[in-house]
């Protein structure tokens, strides 16, 4: 068995962030010289995607609504499922709900291989289609893949790289950790996010490119290109790091040279741990057809008032370079832009994070650590201003000290054009420190330790976290 993370020495632990420092600063190689130009090229292939009813899916598809819950599952009983939950909650203004949501038991591989050279980090990284992308092909892990996938459940060939994350060790682990995604779409969803370090010669096979650290930092910032996978398993690998990542001198004048916090992080633990034993969220799945408020309708699945977050879509899908050339599948497709947004401000001279221990219903521990503010911006719109989540007038007036401000898809793999409005505002010093009871002031190194380890941190808090961490 490799070494796990937590294994590794001290030594092993800060020569990792030091490696990872330079391979941030290095945003040129011979490996990717004109990373930006691939991506283009590899976006003009002949991918098609488009929407089609759901009934549509069946035949050659092989998707069905079960007879009796009218639950949308694809005849060999793997992949996911579509199927119904009813919520009930003692937080926000609604207490009872219920609405569709995607069910994977599933733990899906989000693998990339690192590998040296010259002296610099790269890491080896996909330009894949997957059906629900904007802008169709965006830059994925070495292995995105579920065990129906990599296990050739859709009879296509096998994925490439998969042989680096399962059986018999093929390098050095720099992290493995399960991490949860979208808590309000999937039920109980993780996947495991691991790096492994090679030393051998590695086939770079069509489509893939070594990319440093600092190349990889200057594509996120356009619009729709690093994906949801890569961005969680990369940041989840500088949470591996330690405290030597972000590199550079202490903000402040703590103890050693490290940051002072607010909370220490016995303090910060204990706060999520009441927040998550006061929870009285519970979700239970049900009958698909059985969900008060939704109907099918038009080829969809849709909430009967037009409104809502999401429905349930049909695509027809054509794609050369995937390891299934055509399928047919459903997605969920949220209703307009989401916003995720993280409020920085320095305390004592260091600089906090404000985050919510967020109850979401799909969570496997109910609750996790979200960004400030994280909503679909129609879902407020007409509320008046004492009904408005905390922070969110604030977030919306506030972009001029926006430190980071873009665009990024979420999984298209199950999500139909799913996109949110990522930004980093820095607070003036009259910002309140003290904040409701579901907030807190927490450093990014702790915020970094944290994500070393199951369901403390949200894909949002994470992707965030991640944008902060790269030039």
């Amino acid at each position: 068995m490799p070494a796990r993370t937590d294994d590794l020495g001290r030594g092993v632990r800060a020569g990792l962030a030091d490696r990872l420092a330079v391979s941030a600063l290095t945003t040129a190689s011979d490996r990717a010289p004109e990373a930006g130009r691939w991506l283009d090229e590899e976006r003009r292939r002949p991918f098609t995607s488009a929407l089609v009813p759901l009934e549509e899916l069946a035949d050659p598809g092989g998707w069905r609504f079960a007879p009796g819950s009218g639950n949308l599952a694809h005849r060999s009983g793997r992949f996911f499922t579509v199927e119904g939950m009813h919520v009930t909650t003692d937080r926000g203004p609604v207490p009872e709900w219920w609405q569709p949501v995607l069910v994977q038991r599933d733990i899906a591989i989000l693998g990339v291989i690192a590998k040296e050279f010259d002296g610099v980090l790269h890491f080896l990284l996909q330009a894949k289609m997957e059906p629900g992308n904007a802008d169709m092909v965006q830059l994925s892990p070495t292995v995105q893949a579920t065990p129906s996938n990599y296990g050739q459940v859709h009879r296509g060939r096998r994925s490439h790289y998969v042989e680096y994350f399962t059986g018999a060790a093929r390098g050095r682990v720099l992290v493995d950790v399960l991490q949860s995604e979208q808590g309000a779409w999937f039920h109980l969803k993780r996947n495991r996010n691991v790096v492994v370090e090679v030393f051998e010669d590695v086939p770079v096979h069509d489509g893939f490119r070594w990319l440093t650290l600092g190349q990889i930092g200057r594509l996120l910032r356009r619009r729709n290109v690093i994906n949801m996978d890569a961005r969680t398993v990369l940041g989840c690998l500088l949470g591996a790091a330690g405290a030597g990542w972000p590199p550079g001198p202490s903000s402040s004048g703590g103890e050693a040279g490290r940051p002072r916090a607010l909370h220490s992080m016995t303090d910060v633990l204990s706060w999520l741990t009441v927040r998550k034993c006061e929870d009285r969220t519970t979700a239970r799945l049900v009958p698909l057809d059985s969900l008060p408020g939704w109907r099918r309708t038009g080829g969809r699945i849709a909430p009967s008032d037009g409104a809502g977050d999401f429905s349930i879509v049909g695509v027809r899908v054509r794609a050369p370079t995937r390891e299934v050339t055509g399928w047919e599948q459903p997605l969920l497709a949220p209703h307009g832009q989401g916003l995720a947004a993280l409020v920085l401000r320095r305390i004592d001279g260091t600089p906090h994070a404000l985050v919510r221990a967020e109850a979401l219903p799909g969570y496997r521990d109910t609750v996790e650590l979200g960004p400030t503010v994280r909503f679909m911006p129609h879902a407020h719109a007409d509320a008046p201003p004492e009904s408005r989540p905390p922070f969110l007038d604030y977030v919306l007036d506030a972009r001029e000290r926006a430190r980071y401000d873009v665009v990024l898809s979420e999984e298209g793999g199950r999500f139909w054009r799913a996109e949110t409005r990522y930004l980093v505002l820095e607070a003036d010093d009259d910002f309140p420190v003290r904040v409701p009871a579901d907030f807190a002031w927490v450093t990014i190194e702790q915020l970094r330790a944290l994500q070393r380890h199951s369901y403390q941190l949200g894909i949002e808090a994470r992707t965030l976290l991640f944008c902060l961490a790269v030039p």
